[in-house]
């Protein structure tokens, strides 16, 4: 009898867990671009040759090939050792295929999800992937790992293996339509290969994974190379097809970009994505480029460019003030930058969404006003009169009105001057500490500190090295810091990491603000929450005003393009991705080696 029911539990059980519909990829709204038994992505060249080395460059060092936890500096490039559940595309907003996951069964609420893991599927050493593994790497990295990982997939409710190919993924209730997908985006370990190690200390021991790639060898502070596995399981898999086509790649450590930048002309490593407009518009030019050694090319993008700005650190009482925060903004004269630093090829940022259609811009629409209207006693009265803009100047280098501007914002706030000194309405001297790590970075900040003083407020450009400026931003001890809030086509989970209070004070979040606000932790629920496109747009671009309107960073520039400079002899698809720039579908021109 007991063995009777025994088997009708199973039999019960194998239809509740069978009971939704099995998947090839999944879309946060739609459906994908790409049908079950597509070939390959279209921006890659599936005839792509294999062969060759492309050789890159890092600025910087590094200490531990363990990437995953707060501890250490991580080598570049340790995510081609291992493969995620999932993979995404990068010709679509959000779109989530199967790599490690054969197929995704969810049901329409999507308050679970399975992954049908493929029998195929095996580690560098030779043993399969199984569903245990997947449960060992969500709690070893939950426990064990960088905060990161436990603030984002906090409404993961359990994980569980079914069986040895199939793993579950159980959520807490809410409206949280994006944990189906960003649970995919998991780096499967091997739990046998932790078993008799320590996870969490940094180690320079070779890692395992089931990745196209294995490392070959590492030198802290000077190279990390990794070689292609011709026994990769997945290789001839849609997703991968066209990818993954150089037999190395080596990463080059430089400590300068400057002599970096003379090492690529003078031949050291194969290509460079330039982030420096003077060297884009004057550092290439020379004998090499002549001869034709390499090419420069840009490539443009549909991207959200984000948003970098100088960020006040909330956590100093000296920037609870908006007025002080707001006042500081007319200090920065980014016309006279662009065109004396950048050669003129920059955009002003004014959305934390740039370049997208989730930026707010105008006034509040109708739908937008619904969520902002029960705010509207918590938020700045901006957000529901103004368009904002950050202020714009004569690009003079020393913008006089701008100026004047701030003093008469201080004055009427309370601040006053004496002996070229502003002080707040308590009597405190307004003086601050902008922290950079890069060269580069001093000559935009020396002429904003020399504007600031001209209306008395004292701040100090401190350039550190890496190690102690990451030390000091993981604990967030800083007045003053440059930093990038990168966006997707379809914000979610990670917006909790950026603004929400509950990540204000956990060490190594980026809520590098130090945001604690009601108002903006509603409208982030809002988007997470949201349950189709038109409604992502509408709370984003709400979130965006509240932003805007509180001051919290004086907003830099951007591209909407890459600017690439690589050698002669590497080739790229002719069709670009418009949500990002594929490398791994570029290769080597001399290598004439079929693909595999």
């Amino acid at each position: 009898m007991r063995t009777l029911l025994y088997g009708i539990a199973l039999c019960l059980f194998a239809v509740s867990v069978q009971a939704a519909p099995k998947y090839h990829a999944i879309a946060m709204y739609g459906t994908p671009k790409y049908p079950a038994g597509f070939p390959h992505f279209d921006y890659v060249n599936a005839d792509a040759p294999k062969g060759g080395t492309l050789r890159r460059h890092v600025i910087g060092t590094f200490d531990s090939l363990n990437p995953f936890i707060p501890r250490g500096t991580p080598a570049g490039g340790i995510g081609y050792l291992y493969d995620t559940l999932t993979t995404a595309s990068q010709d679509e907003p959000f779109t989530q295929y199967g790599l490690l996951a054969e197929s995704i069964e969810m049901p329409d609420d999507r308050s679970w999800v399975i992954y049908h893991l493929r029998k195929e599927a095996r580690f560098a050493d030779g043993e399969p992937v199984t569903a245990e593994d997947v449960v060992f790497s969500f709690n070893t990295l939950i426990e064990k790992g960088s905060p990161f990982y436990s603030f984002y997939y906090g409404d993961v409710e359990k994980v569980e293996a079914l069986d040895s190919q199939r793993v579950k993924f159980t959520f807490k209730p809410g409206d949280n339509r994006e944990l189906a997908l960003i649970v995919g985006q998991l780096q499967v370990l091997p739990a046998h290969y932790w078993k008799e190690r320590d996870f969490s200390r940094g180690s320079l021991e070779a890692p395992l994974g089931s990745g196209p790639y294995r490392l070959s060898s590492a030198e802290p502070g000077k190279r990390v190379v990794y070689e292609r596995r011709a026994d990769y399981w997945g290789k001839d898999l849609p997703v991968n097809r066209g990818q993954y086509n150089f037999d190395r790649i080596t990463l080059e450590y430089f400590l300068d970009d400057t002599v970096a930048l003379e090492a690529f002309k003078a031949g050291r490593y194969d290509m460079r994505l330039e982030n420096i407009a003077a060297n884009w518009a004057t550092g290439y030019q020379g004998p090499a480029l002549n001869r034709g050694d390499y090419v420069l090319e840009t490539f443009h993008h549909s991207l959200p460019t984000g948003m970098q700005g100088f960020v006040y650190n909330l956590r100093r009482p000296l920037f609870q003030d908006r007025t002080l925060r707001k006042a500081l903004a007319y200090a920065l004269d980014f016309e006279w930058t662009n065109q004396n630093i950048f050669h003129g090829q920059y955009r002003r940022t004014r959305s934390y969404f740039q370049n997208s259609e989730l930026a707010a811009t105008g006034l509040p629409s109708e739908d937008e006003l619904k969520l902002l209207t029960p705010l509207r006693d918590t938020l700045p009265p901006e957000v529901f009169t103004d368009a904002y803009a950050p202020p714009s100047s004569d690009g003079s280098g020393r913008p006089r009105q701008n100026l004047l501007t701030a003093q008469k914002l201080l004055q009427e706030a309370g601040y006053a001057v004496r002996d070229n000194q502003l002080y707040t309405p308590d009597n405190q001297p307004v003086r601050f500490e902008i922290l950079i790590d890069n060269p580069t970075w001093e000559r935009i900040a020396m002429p904003f500190a020399r504007n600031l003083r001209a209306i008395g407020v004292h701040a100090e450009v401190r350039r550190v090295d890496q190690p102690q400026y990451v030390e000091r931003m993981r604990n967030f001890d800083f007045d003053m810091v440059v930093n990038v809030f990168p966006q997707s086509n379809s914000p979610g989970n990670e917006q909790r990491d950026f603004w929400h209070s509950s990540a204000a004070d956990r060490p190594d979040s980026r809520n590098v603000i130090g945001l604690r606000d009601p108002a903006i932790d509603t409208l982030v629920d809002t988007v997470i929450g949201a349950r189709s496109r038109e409604a992502l747009i509408t709370s984003t671009r709400a979130l965006d005003r509240a932003l805007q309107w509180g001051y919290y960073v004086i907003p830099n520039w951007n591209l909407d393009y890459f600017r690439v400079a690589y050698s002669k002899h590497l080739a790229h698809p002719a069709q670009n991705a418009p949500y990002g720039l594929p490398l791994d579908a570029w290769w080597d021109k001399r290598s004439t080696r079929d693909a595999e």
